[in-house]
């Protein structure tokens, strides 16, 4: 792949305005204006009929939010997501069971090629749509900052260091009280494109700590595994100095506080504005309109939060079938301006602007 002309980009907030469009449901696609709740201004064409699609719990709360703001708008059209995690989304989309798979990573040259079989011998494009922080989150009673380095957290996640108190995370946290406890570390026990992104991060930060590869299934020894977002959110709430990592808007289900992570640029608490500008530092590569995201996972960058991810949604190029109307049209609101501004209130970043433009090009390309 090469790396396009606008590689690096600067991210750009999106101005908000009045309401999301109203839709009829007599067939096809008709266009017309009135509101939805929680959403920005838009005048979109709706579709009607019904799509299923599944995959990246990472994205499961922004999906959640624009499936509500299309379907209100447009009472024609059903739209189901199943947050089955990344792997099983992409398999359910090669079996023809979907009209999209959304995935924390680009799909797999070997995915690809089946993918392509299920497109009527068409490639499946890579659609980068939501942008968000992945938060090493921790539950540890009396502790309310921590920060962690890159390789500290390897250890930790690789099962050397096993006790809070360990002097490798006192070093790093001086006048912090860390208690005398044990580590509950917890880890995603299905196929994951959020564990493909927190190891990538390993791997190429903590300096060959981290040494079990960046793949979506968990690889390390030790700890309890969980599925889902929702799984690890909840086994952080029910336990006590447990640590796991998930989507940052996953923090208040599970009652956990985000690390400050200290890449080498000093530490970086987690936020919409550190994530945006770690994700500012991200190179497009693409392939026409097949667009996959280059994470500067090692940016020492002063002020950027590093644990990154970038949910796809994978659909067909072309032959996608009588699904394709609902389909576009609801992709073409997700990659709107209107569609990517909501996702701050969701604990999403928004794509920066250039990207978003491209991101839309290619879904008006679907046929």
């Amino acid at each position: 792949m090469r790396v396009s002309r606008g590689a690096r980009f600067l991210a750009v907030g999106f101005a908000g305005a009045a309401a999301l469009a109203a839709c009829g449901s007599d067939g096809g696609t008709t266009s017309s204006s009135g509101s939805a709740s929680g959403s920005a201004a838009a005048n979109i064409s709706c579709a009607t009929g019904s799509i299923k699609a599944s995959g990246s719990s990472f994205q499961k709360n922004a999906i959640n939010e624009w499936i509500n703001a299309y379907q209100t708008a447009c009472p024609g059209a059903t739209i189901e997501y199943s947050p089955s995690g990344s792997s099983a989304g992409i398999q359910d989309f090669i079996n023809n069971q979907t009209s999209f798979a959304g995935s924390d990573s680009a799909i797999k040259e070997e995915d690809a090629t089946k993918a392509q079989a299920r497109c009527a011998n068409n490639p499946a494009w890579n659609l980068p749509m939501v942008g968000g922080a992945i938060a090493v989150a921790y539950n540890v009673p009396g502790v309310e900052k921590l920060t962690l380095t890159p390789a500290v957290t390897a250890k930790i996640f690789g099962g050397q260091i096993t006790k809070w108190n360990d002097p490798a995370i006192a070093a790093i946290n001086s006048g912090v009280t860390l208690p005398d406890a044990t580590i509950a570390q917890y880890h995603r026990s299905d196929g994951s494109g959020t564990t493909a992104n927190f190891t990538a991060w390993l791997t190429e930060a903590s300096g060959g700590a981290w040494t079990y590869g960046d793949e979506k299934e968990w690889k390390a020894p030790g700890g309890q595994g969980a599925k889902g977002n929702d799984g690890i959110a909840s086994s952080l709430k029910s336990t006590p100095n447990s640590i796991g990592y998930i989507e940052e808007s996953f923090l208040s289900q599970a009652g956990a506080k985000a690390a400050a992570i200290d890449n080498g640029g000093g530490a970086v608490e987690l936020s919409t504005e550190t994530a945006t500008a770690g994700l500012a530092t991200a190179k497009v590569t693409n392939a026409d309109n097949n667009i996959t995201l280059a994470i500067d996972y090692a940016t020492k960058t002063p002020g950027s939060y590093p644990v990154l991810a970038v949910a796809y949604e994978i659909t067909c190029s072309k032959g996608l079938g009588a699904t394709l109307p609902l389909t576009q049209s609801f992709l073409t609101y997700t990659s709107s301006p209107a569609g990517q501004a909501g996702l701050t209130e969701v604990g999403y970043v928004p794509l920066p602007t250039e990207l978003q433009t491209q991101v839309a090009t290619a879904v008006k390309a679907l046929s």
